[in-house]
């Protein structure tokens, strides 16, 4: 059960999630566009939480599993704890009050739990990923996924087909080949031309799996890194998605001046969709929330834009710049939020050398 305001932690009806016998392709024909096609089950969402607790997580027998998670997403949760149980591990569900903006830490109790635990859900509408609490999580040693925004689909197909153990052999080429740039120019046919310090800063391959001491989105395949402080300068036009505050896919792209490291102008776009951002900003009263935090290389051949986060920033080839806190990428600033504005098919640099062409990969 879920009481509002009081954070629980309990064991959710897990067996009740799946039945034996469980038949993942009437779950891939519930999703192949039939018009009629009937509703996503629990039995249908358990294909995607084996692959969670084994593929990505690797979790073993008496393992202590968390799923944290909020009151829109207790479906996810109890799924991936029902895949828990069937491996002889120890899964827990707590479940908390929706976080106001993304990047807001969990309750304490939650935090504590998540420092204590071997292997770490967050199962949650709002993200907590970039916070001190994931961050202390996996500097504890916890194996981490974050499961931001899941929808029941999402258990089912699209990103979540993916091999990531062989998207994670592709991961560690692009981050060795960043690892090795100074400096970072990003340029789009929408207007994009960007640059950044990148030299010094640790690289980021998540690749869907994960070890003690790791974390990682999925079905979001990417590598990441986060820019020097201070050192982004040009002009940044996302034309593909703002997959947070309900703005999902872009109608018009949206044109972001960056100076110094931060967002000094936002121009363009629908107007509804680039006022939502635009309000949020100015409602957190917090000027970090402008910080050029991240470059993301989206890595997963089987993401598409849907218009939800971990689909959309997975996307092969996309690039997505994020915004506000990057405390968990290997950056010092702490924001009250952490956004993502994604461009669909841009043109990266490093060092002057083309790295991903008009989309496509060149490594």
């Amino acid at each position: 059960m879920y009481v509002p305001f009081i954070v629980l932690i309990l064991l959710v009806g897990i067996g009740a999630c799946t039945r034996p016998g469980t038949d993942a392709s009437k779950a891939d024909a519930a999703m192949a566009g039939d018009p009629a096609r009937r509703a996503v089950t629990a039995d249908d969402m358990m294909k995607g939480a084996r692959k969670l607790v084994s593929m990505c997580t690797n979790v073993q027998p008496g393992e202590s599993v968390l799923i944290v998670a909020d009151s829109k997403m207790t479906s996810i949760a109890r799924a991936v704890a029902a895949a828990a149980e069937e491996r002889g591990a120890e899964p827990v569900i707590a479940v908390m009050t929706q976080r106001n903006f993304d990047s807001s830490e969990p309750p304490a109790a939650v935090a504590a739990a998540m420092k204590t635990a071997q292997v770490v859900f967050s199962a949650v509408s709002i993200s907590i990923t970039h916070t001190q609490a994931m961050k202390d999580a996996v500097a504890a040693g916890a194996r981490a996924i974050a499961l931001t925004a899941f929808t029941e689909e999402m258990m089912v197909s699209g990103g979540i087909d993916a091999d990531f153990t062989r998207i994670r052999e592709t991961c560690k080429v692009v981050a060795g080949r960043i690892a090795q740039a100074k400096v970072a120019h990003l340029r789009s046919e929408e207007g994009t031309d960007l640059t950044f310090q990148i030299q010094g800063r640790r690289v980021n391959a998540m690749a869907g799996v994960v070890g003690p001491g790791e974390f990682s989105p999925v079905p979001n395949a990417e590598v990441n890194v986060s820019p020097v402080e201070g050192t982004a300068n040009g002009i940044l036009v996302a034309d593909a998605s703002i997959p947070y505050l309900g703005i999902g896919l872009l109608k018009q792209p949206i044109r972001f001046t960056v100076r110094d490291g931060f967002i000094v102008s936002i121009e363009g776009g629908d107007p509804e969709q680039a006022g939502k951002l635009r309000a949020a900003w100015e409602r957190q009263q917090d000027p970090n929330v402008y910080n050029i935090a991240e470059m993301g290389i989206g890595m997963n051949p089987e993401c598409r834009f849907i218009g939800v986060m971990l689909e959309d920033e997975g996307v092969l080839g996309s690039v997505h710049i994020g915004t506000g806190t990057n405390i968990t990428l290997g950056g010092s600033v702490k924001a009250r939020s952490h956004y993502d504005l994604i461009m669909r098919a841009p043109t990266l640099m490093l060092d002057g050398k083309v790295v991903i062409e008009e989309g496509k990969l060149k490594i």
